[in-house]
């Protein structure tokens, strides 16, 4: 699945193609697609509205529209193409959405997870989302008060969308390494300087991830090469980039987890 890093890169190439563009037509190949408002009314209401801006909120691209927010979710294997009108559906396309100037935004979703709304308030879908890490607002005292709210291990509560928005499991491995915090840590054990150093961790793999244009590691993601960096996810057995010590792989929450245990001690 996309994490920030992803969707962010994904924002910024679709901005400039998309924004002053008006939707002409709305063409849903999959109806289950749309998780609001309905199928029907959705094609309606989206026709003649004006992309004013592309942005993003967690894992969630956000296109703000002259009447409504158009939210998109690419979940396990979403991806948004740019290309011409008269081009034949591709078979995985879901949701085509035409412009004024013979383009097209097509979802394609080989699985069918994706999902997109239609809303006139956006905070009926982002509102139980979390701060957001890149925040320059959301401070590291604000971090280490929400991490002794909760009795949970790190990995999984930095994986909670409603704990802090945009993580998955690539940049919550390399930011525990980075910081040098084991994953089963009990979050209300970590002190505030630990957690002002974990806050710095994740913004730091965050934005590397922007800067190389995410990860690229199979065929749902393409484009970036921060897989080329990756200090220990997906490193099972290779030497830790700090100390050597061979990076361990365990199961977290059903997630597959890794860390070097010599720098990142439980």
């Amino acid at each position: 699945m996309p994490e920030l890093p992803e969707v962010e890169t994904i924002a910024r190439n679709l901005r400039p193609l998309l924004e002053g563009r008006c939707i002409q037509s709305a063409s849903l190949l999959w109806e289950r697609t749309v998780a609001e408002p309905g199928a029907e009314e959705f094609a309606e209401r989206i026709v003649g509205q004006l992309i004013r801006s592309v942005g993003r909120r967690g894992k969630f691209i956000v296109f703000s529209l002259s009447q409504d927010t158009l939210l998109i979710h690419l979940r396990m294997s979403g991806d948004l193409l740019i290309e011409p009108t008269c081009q034949p559906p591709a078979t995985h396309h879901r949701l085509l959405l035409a412009l004024d100037n013979g383009q097209r935004l097509a979802f394609n979703d080989t699985r069918k997870f994706g999902r997109v709304w239609l809303v006139s308030d956006p905070q009926t879908v982002l509102g139980d989302l979390g701060p957001e890490p890149l925040d320059i607002s959301f401070t590291a005292a604000q971090f280490f008060q929400r991490l002794h709210a909760v009795r949970r291990q790190l990995k999984p509560l930095l994986l909670d969308q409603c704990f802090l928005a945009g993580l998955g499991n690539i940049y919550t491995d390399e930011a525990l390494h980075l910081a040098r915090l084991h994953p089963l840590t009990s979050a209300q054990s970590v002190d505030e300087a630990q957690a002002a150093c974990l806050l710095q961790a994740i913004r730091d793999v965050l934005e590397e991830g922007i800067r190389r244009n995410g990860a690229s590691i199979d065929w749902v993601y393409r484009g970036g090469d921060f897989q080329n960096y990756f200090r220990v996810y997906q490193r099972t057995g290779q030497p830790c980039p700090v100390c050597g010590t061979s990076v361990q792989r365990i199961v977290v929450g059903q997630r597959g987890t890794h860390f070097c245990p010599l720098c990142q001690p439980f």
